[in-house]
């Protein structure tokens, strides 16, 4: 069973440009509770909902133990306002079903790992861990000194460029590859 999920903010370059945020001096890290968490995308009918592609570690002991896709679905036009005053993203982030997730598979390290996202037969996202700011390892570590991991917790480990709308009836295809090989992929038809 999974637990919460610990989410990684700002973590590649392009995607911090394409959305002219300022670029963080330590990791961004916010939590979405356990009542996001999907195998399905659900589109939301009161605010326009983006897709945001990620690597994602299961944790146990304290551990990465597996890889999986997931979406980290975002409400922009909520998170812009909150972002302009000052205040906490959950409204936009912690929502209901948020946090879309494939299985999770063992795999060999974090050479190579890339996360390819496909919307109704277009390539939008791509980009590996080559690209983060700040990689697993650390992530890993500085994530448990600050909220503590558990077994079944789920690290986010932020979005290359790409994001963008989701509509009801869009056909995704998320994977998660290592050196050219598919570890996970999984279709997702947004309703």
């Amino acid at each position: 069973m999974y637990k919460k999920v610990v989410c990684v903010g700002r973590n590649y370059v392009e995607h911090i440009e394409e959305l002219n945020n300022e670029f963080p001096t330590e990791p961004v890290y916010f939590i979405k509770p356990n009542s996001c968490i999907s195998d399905e995308i659900k589109v939301v009918d009161y605010s326009p909902m983006h897709y945001e592609g990620e690597i994602c570690f299961l944790i146990e002991n304290k551990e990465i133990v597996g890889v999986g896709f997931g979406f980290d679905m975002t409400l922009r036009e909520i998170q812009t306002k909150l972002k302009k005053k000052g205040l906490p993203w959950e409204r936009a982030k912690a929502f209901k079903n948020s946090a879309v997730f494939s299985e999770f598979v063992e795999f060999n390290g974090f050479d190579g790992l890339e996360v390819e996202v496909i919307k109704n037969g277009k390539f939008v996202q791509k980009g590996g861990v080559e690209l983060m700011i700040y990689k697993p390892e650390f992530l890993i570590e500085d994530i448990d000194k600050i909220f503590g991991l558990e077994d079944g917790d789920i690290v986010m480990s932020g979005t290359p460029k790409g994001v963008g709308v989701v509509e009801k009836g869009d056909k995704f295809i998320g994977r998660i590859l290592q050196k050219g090989r598919v570890l996970v992929e999984r279709e997702f038809i947004a309703y």
